[in-house]
């Protein structure tokens, strides 16, 4: 039995996978540092992430499988699950050996659990791209908060740079506490400090005092449209909740009293 340990990283796990073929020995679990090792195994590699390494495992996967194939990958890597990499690990090792494409082969177990995954974390990118509800602060910056179960949101900054593109925002994932922030020109990563006491980096909203003078009036506006669209015969709580999730309900305007 063959432990392999990685940084957890996508280019780590890229060069895990240089790794085992030059070595001939492939591993039966990828861990990262500090995981529980099994009680018995035969072999523990440390793998140093090596992006050369990595983009030569990229560019033979090229050759054996369609461009969206290689975003399923990337996609599904950012599911985060906890055997996410070890998964990925077998669809690269798989399409690496066969003859032909292994893309479209839902036989076997690995293609379909990865086109299972990437459905659920494309859900959660329609979802933020669909519940985003801006806030405009008092300096013109527009700032919106989520709390997504998948890692998808780096899926939807190319979405919000061409729809918004005349104003600056920050998008920011508050599970995760990183997100983006656009200036009319660019789009950069950024994170706050966790011990930080700003009250918009723990509910998500932005405190009265931090608002544009008519920010109050525009958030007080469309919850009165949302209340004036709902037609309570035809309310539907348990579907409600199926198209907009509940996690998403405390960072939505109309969802606030």
């Amino acid at each position: 039995m063959n432990v392999y340990i990685y940084d957890k990283t996508f280019d780590g796990l890229l060069t895990a996978v240089f790794d085992a073929y030059f070595r001939k020995t492939f591993p039966d679990f990828l861990l990262s540092e500090g995981d529980a090792l099994p009680l018995f195994y035969d072999e523990l590699h440390t793998v140093v992430t090596d992006e050369e390494k990595a983009a030569r495992v990229w560019r033979g996967l090229q050759k054996k499988v369609s461009s969206s194939a290689l975003g399923c990958l990337t996609q599904c890597w950012l599911s985060e699950l906890p055997d996410i990499g070890m998964v990925i690990f077998r669809y690269i090792r798989k399409a690496i050996d066969a003859p032909r494409s292994i893309e479209t082969n839902f036989g076997d177990p690995d293609v379909l659990l990865l086109a299972q995954i990437w459905k659920k974390v494309d859900g959660e990118r329609m979802h933020l791209m669909q519940f985003v509800r801006f806030q405009k602060a008092a300096d013109g910056t527009f700032f919106a908060a989520f709390e997504p179960q998948y890692n998808a949101l780096p899926l939807t900054v190319q979405h919000f740079k061409d729809r918004f593109a005349d104003q600056k925002w920050i998008i920011y994932d508050m599970k995760r506490r990183y997100g983006f922030y656009y200036d009319l020109q660019e789009v950069t990563t950024i994170s706050f400090d966790d011990d930080s006491r700003e009250a918009h980096l723990i509910t998500g909203m932005l405190d009265e005092s931090l608002m544009d003078e008519n920010e109050k009036i525009f958030q007080k506006l469309w919850k009165t449209y949302f209340k004036a669209i709902c037609i309570k015969e035809r309310m539907n709580p348990r579907k409600h909740k199926k198209d907009m999730p509940v996690r998403y309900w405390k960072y939505l305007t109309e969802k606030q009293k």
